[in-house]
């Protein structure tokens, strides 16, 4: 695969082309399983308290295995928990699907079912992250990560939900479950075919919660990483509830859609996160990394303000796509800076402090977010979902000194490559 250019450098690495291919599906699953939980809840019954309910459980679910999940990819081969992960999303979601298509299936186990997906991402974010830097070398990695930015919300925002759109809108949401277990099960024989690589990290005599500590301590010690995930925390509590809960109502009380422009609003999410992530993954990373990353997520939520106030579809997705243009462009540049300034033994622990400090309040908002919009309505949510992060970005910047941090920390020069652990195809 020589003359690759530099955006697919890594797929060079065979190891890297199956990762990809497992994480694809993987995603693609997770796009499938949103729309299809969604349109599940809607068809039992169910509205914004029920799908609140589901979605908070598998935030929930996530949060409680990250930090576990974390220890484990810094002493255990990422190899091995990739697949335990990918069977239990196969099993979980499976047996729904056939709940549902039998006519059998009620809101207590579809919310287990979210519940276990969400214990699956929360083991699989820390064992991914941890294992990509074993297979590329770090000149590689702006490239890998704007790969993953490009794949991620054309398939999870994108793909994903137009097929899980067109499944129950053709057939039921049953056949969309099935759709994503089967998908599950496509990722978990990619997994399968991975060698086994070995750990980078040379004492694991420390028992699983001292690694924790050691995690945790390394966080609160590095300002540029507190204060990161603290404005991410913040951010969330404020938009993912909105977003991921109250969305799918605005398009039906406002713009009167259904399944398919559910999907369609996901999609333009997806295709402009894929659009951004392209870009930033074609450039060098920017100078000026921290503020830009922060600036991208905390003004890049201004769009929601649409969704509150707009009875045109067309406008939701516009807005989505900017959305989705700014969250993906800035989490390639932050999947980068962990690589690049974590050291390897503890890459895994700190990437699930990433997932649960940044989410700690995930379950929260998602709880909260029909609710509260039941006291404020769609639009007063939907304004402090779009206002209040810039706010939160422009305070991190400033308090935590981001700025002279990231000229004293310069990432935009180039890296010696080392010698990979596999033979380059």
């Amino acid at each position: 695969m020589a003359g690759l250019p530099r955006a697919l450098a890594p797929l060079r690495h065979r190891s890297y082309r199956l990762l990809a291919a497992s994480m694809a599906l993987s995603l693609l699953a997770q796009g499938l399983w949103t729309v299809a939980l969604v349109w599940q809840v809607v068809a039992l019954g169910g509205g914004p308290g029920a799908l609140s309910l589901a979605t908070a459980l598998s935030a929930g679910g996530m949060l409680a295995s990250t930090l576990l999940g974390g220890a484990l990819a810094d002493r255990v081969p990422q190899r091995r928990i990739l697949l335990g992960v990918a069977l239990l999303q196969t099993a979980a979601v499976g047996l729904v699907a056939v709940l549902s298509l039998t006519g059998t299936l009620a809101l207590g186990p579809l919310a287990a079912a979210s519940l276990a997906g969400g214990v699956a991402t929360g083991l699989y974010y820390p064992a991914y992250s941890a294992l990509v830097p074993g297979v590329v070398p770090p000149s590689d990695l702006l490239a890998a990560n704007g790969l993953e930015g490009v794949v991620r919300p054309a398939l999870a925002m994108a793909a994903g939900p137009a097929a899980g759109g067109l499944l129950v809108g053709a057939f039921s949401p049953g056949a969309a479950l099935l759709a994503t277990a089967l998908t599950s099960a496509a990722a978990a024989a990619c997994v399968a075919a991975l060698p086994t690589l070995p750990v980078r990290r040379e004492d694991i005599g420390a028992g699983l919660f001292a690694d924790v500590r050691e995690g945790v301590a390394y966080m609160v010690r590095t300002p540029w990483l507190l204060a990161t995930l603290l404005f991410a925390s913040l951010m969330v509590l404020v938009v993912i509830g909105p977003f991921e809960v109250l969305v799918p109502f605005a398009i039906r009380d406002q713009a009167g859609g259904g399944p398919s422009q559910h999907a369609l609003v996901l999609a333009a999410f997806g295709l402009g996160g894929a659009a951004g992530s392209a870009v930033v993954a074609s450039l060098r990373l920017p100078r000026r990394y921290l503020t830009v990353m922060i600036l991208l997520w905390g003004t890049g939520c201004v769009p929601l303000v649409v969704f509150g106030w707009t009875s045109s579809l067309w406008l939701m997705v516009a807005a989505a796509a900017v959305l989705g243009a700014a969250f993906e462009s800035a989490t390639v540049i932050w999947g980068t800076l962990l690589q690049r300034r974590v050291p390897p033994a503890l890459l895994g622990r700190v990437s699930s402090l990433d997932f649960f400090v940044s989410l700690a309040f995930m379950p929260l908002s998602m709880a909260l977010a029909g609710p509260v919009s039941g006291v404020v309505g769609l639009t007063g949510t939907f304004l402090l979902a779009g206002l209040v992060p810039t706010v939160l970005a422009v305070v991190a910047i400033l308090a935590w000194r981001l700025r002279a941090d990231e000229i004293a920390n310069p990432l935009d020069l180039p890296e010696e490559e080392p010698v990979l652990r596999e033979p380059v195809a």
